[in-house]
């Protein structure tokens, strides 16, 4: 089968595209799956840039999405034939997150999903959406429920709030399309007025181009009036969560996902106490939460927003054009 490995040192020139044998057949609990899509998340990236240290000859990526071509003894969610997707934490079914739960993600603590064929536990995968293509599905592993968790599981939108939401990758498109499924307000920024056109034919409320206005927190608070979005869908990271802060009203939400902007800096702790605000960190989340997600897409009949497809071979040319920025939603790798 054909697989793609990060050879050392981690870079975009040493994803080597090999050969490796077939997995063994399925043993009990276990299913095989025949890959036919992944996404790209920053995740993805950070590790085959080293800056997140994995071993030599990794199979990068998290999210998997394909057919299941056997079963193991004692699994009975899952046919042959079954389209599936991947779980990011094949260890946290439900409750709250495991201890040293990155020793085991795909893509990063083990084996991912830049690759022809796995075999692993029926736990580590749920049904796709029904209707959804391979490539459709492959977007929900990271990005779809990492919105989906920042939303409604450790937030609480309901019809009538008002949500923030940062830029035009892939979380911040679930995050508008599943605070708008709810009835919410969505307010967006980006630098492209282009891409702010288009988060507003999907449904954008109120648009903020952060490049033109800087101190975009104060701008959120005169569009709500004075109070504030009830949660803040938060991807930058130190450079942004003041500004994040500000344009949250007392008592708000504000969902800490991401580092584009860096890994550490300081926080206005005055504000913090001042407004009340819940600041919280937040990792995908877990098989159980990915369940009730893929239900409520059904019902809502939401699909991704799709940017390019690349073939398994060409990964690290898929990666070049993350890097570029000019993505909208999210980067397909065919496989």
């Amino acid at each position: 089968m054909k697989a793609i490995q990060l050879k050392a040192p981690a870079s975009l020139d040493n994803l080597a595209l090999v050969d490796l044998p077939d997995p063994a057949a399925p043993g009990p609990g276990e299913i095989a799956v025949r890959l036919r899509a992944s996404s790209l998340n920053y995740h993805d990236y950070a590790v085959v840039k080293g800056m997140i240290p994995t071993a030599e000859n990794r199979i990068p990526m998290s999210d998997g999405a394909g057919e299941v071509t056997a079963v193991g003894e004692g699994v009975s969610d899952f046919a042959v034939g079954d389209l599936v997707v991947s779980t990011f934490f094949p260890d946290w079914l439900d409750g709250v997150p495991p201890e040293g739960g990155f020793k085991r993600v795909p893509g990063d603590g083990i084996d991912g999903y830049a690759v022809e064929q796995a075999v692993g536990p029926a736990t580590s995968w749920t049904r796709a959406p029904k209707g959804f293509s391979a490539a459709e599905a492959a977007t929900l592993t990271c990005a779809g429920l990492t919105a989906w968790r920042a939303l409604f599981a450790d937030g609480c939108v309901k019809p009538g709030d008002t949500v923030l939401v940062q830029g035009t990758g892939g979380v911040s498109i679930f995050a508008l399309q599943f605070a708008k499924a709810a009835g919410a307000t969505v307010i967006a920024t980006s630098s492209s007025n282009d891409k702010l056109e288009r988060l507003k034919e999907m449904g954008a409320d109120h648009l903020i181009n952060y490049k033109e206005v800087e101190a975009w927190g104060p701008k959120v608070l005169e569009l709500t009036g004075g109070k504030g979005v009830d949660c803040v869908v938060e991807i930058g990271g130190p450079g942004t969560l003041d500004q994040s802060m500000m344009a949250t009203r007392i008592g708000g939400h504000v969902a800490l996902i991401g580092v584009l902007t860096g890994f550490a800096g300081p926080v206005q702790t005055a504000l913090l106490m001042a407004k009340n605000l819940r600041v919280q960190g937040l990792t995908v989340g877990s098989r159980a939460q990915q369940l009730d997600m893929i239900a409520a897409i059904e019902a809502n009949g939401i699909r991704p927003v799709l940017d390019k497809h690349f073939p398994l071979a060409d990964l690290a040319d898929a990666f070049r054009h993350q890097e570029s920025g000019q993505h909208f939603g999210k980067i397909i790798v065919d496989i």
